[in-house]
């Protein structure tokens, strides 16, 4: 049971969202944008709309929806495009409009999934947490490491990323997916697999790309920048792991907390073994 419900007379719902690059969207369905008692705004819901929820018995998954016109409660098209709220969490919530406060009756905690984008209208499905029941689970046995790299939880990686992401500095663009910080000194191969988030320039904000190759100061990026880089753009760099044994080993010096597998044989190999015949 609910420990605090709003008043029917006064009920208005407010929504929260939580990209993973801790940008933050808040809105709200009264008619003009709404103050919390923390002091936090919610933009009034003119330019978009979050469809209603249904409580159920039963453990099927809640879907919404959350519609709107680009450019409304600071939601842009290049936010939208570039993924930054790919995975986000949502928090909904109803508070009374005469006393705003903020979570003060929680409704549903929902992930952002599938997002559409036509001209200046998106649609982006909301799922509800209880959809993770419906999921396969289990361990699954491989060479490579099944951990998240930098996951802090029970059994985790333990890698603290905070220590190891490095600023710098564009010197080179070969193309919106390479270029060249002529700065750089780490080995071959230290930043593959990880991100390169851009602090200046028009790429600001935007979520961060995935590092294909590194090498002698050049970056391969993955997929290619939302907007073309430029000399002198600044940007934040993460090394990353490609879950192999030598980079928890060599690289991270972490091999106790390894969660791959490599010398466990393949069915082709206990197959031979286990194929003889009995005289």
């Amino acid at each position: 049971m609910k420990s605090t419900v709003a008043p029917y007379e006064t009920k208005v719902l407010c929504l929260r969202i939580v990209c993973r690059n801790g940008t933050t969207i808040r809105l709200t369905r009264y008619p003009y944008d709404l103050t919390m008692s923390n002091a936090t705004v919610y933009a009034t819901e003119s330019g978009h709309d979050f469809s209603a929820v249904v409580s159920e018995t039963s453990f099927a998954a809640a879907a919404l929806d959350l519609e709107g016109f680009v450019g409304v409660a600071n939601i842009t098209r290049d936010q939208i495009a570039s993924g930054v709220f790919d995975s986000a969490e949502c928090y909904l919530f109803a508070t009374n409009f005469l006393v705003p406060v903020e979570d003060y009756e929680p409704i549903a905690k929902t992930i952002l999934g599938k997002t559409q984008l036509d001209d200046d209208h998106y649609k982006i499905e909301e799922m509800g947490l209880v959809d993770l029941l419906g999921q396969s689970i289990g361990e699954t046995y491989t060479p490579a490491c099944r951990k998240e790299f930098g996951g802090m939880g029970h059994g985790g990686c333990k890698v603290d990323l905070t220590t190891l992401d490095v600023t710098g500095t564009i010197t080179a663009v070969a193309s919106d997916r390479i270029f060249t910080d002529s700065s750089r000194a780490e080995a071959a191969d230290y930043f593959g697999w990880g991100t390169v988030e851009f602090t200046s320039g028009a790429n600001v904000g935007l979520r961060p790309i995935k590092v294909r190759d590194f090498s002698a100061g050049q970056f391969t990026l993955v997929e290619p920048a939302y907007y073309p880089l430029a000399n002198g753009v600044t940007y934040i760099a993460i090394p990353g792991c490609r879950k192999r044994l030598e980079d928890c080993r060599d690289k991270f010096d972490n091999v106790i907390r390894f969660g791959g597998f490599p010398w466990v044989p393949t069915s082709s190999t206990y197959r031979d073994i286990g194929m003889g015949t009995l005289e």
